[in-house]
């Protein structure tokens, strides 16, 4: 356990973080601009998710071993938490195809930061929630985005523990 722990309250460890939080954004646009596949409302609310977990490990990797990894490490959860809960809701839209269990075609971000008006390249929706449109070894790209913020909850846990052990002593 010692060397999760010194792990955990490390810059690397919180660079991974970011890192791979930025790989998603990348897959993101890539499959938005590369292979045209338009993002519906909860992609692009995903994709917010997503910047929460790369605001994490940036505001983790600035000091590592202060109180500031208590806030990086309540955004990656939160951020981890809501975005697997859109994931899960956006799945159930697409598996049970309904007239009534749709999205909304607009995204309703707060007025003092409407993203999809400062980056529309990145945050407008173009797409539709009920379009399943990629898929990989039998699962929806949707389905590797629950596996994905699930994944991303585990490790937060795993983290938790060592910091908190550490913390405690």
């Amino acid at each position: 356990m010692t060397g999760l722990t010194g792990f955990a309250h490390s810059r690397p460890a919180w660079y991974l973080l970011a890192t791979t939080a930025l790989g998603l954004e990348a897959t993101a646009l890539f499959f938005q601009y590369g292979l045209h596949l338009n993002p519906c409302v909860m992609c692009v609310y995903q994709r917010v998710a997503v910047l929460g977990i790369l605001l994490a490990g940036l505001l983790g990797s600035l000091a590592p071993r202060s109180a500031l990894r208590f806030v990086a490490l309540l955004l990656w959860i939160v951020s981890a938490g809501w975005g697997l809960s859109l994931a899960t809701e956006l799945y159930h839209i697409q598996a049970d195809p309904s007239p009534f269990a749709t999205c909304d075609f607009m995204p309703d971000f707060p007025q003092w930061m409407p993203m999809h008006e400062w980056l529309p390249q990145v945050f407008m929706p173009t797409g539709l929630c009920s379009d399943e449109v990629w898929s990989m070894f039998g699962f929806s790209m949707t389905q590797w985005m629950q596996f994905a913020f699930s994944t991303y909850l585990f490790v937060a846990a795993v983290f938790v523990l060592p910091i908190m052990r550490k913390t405690s002593n």
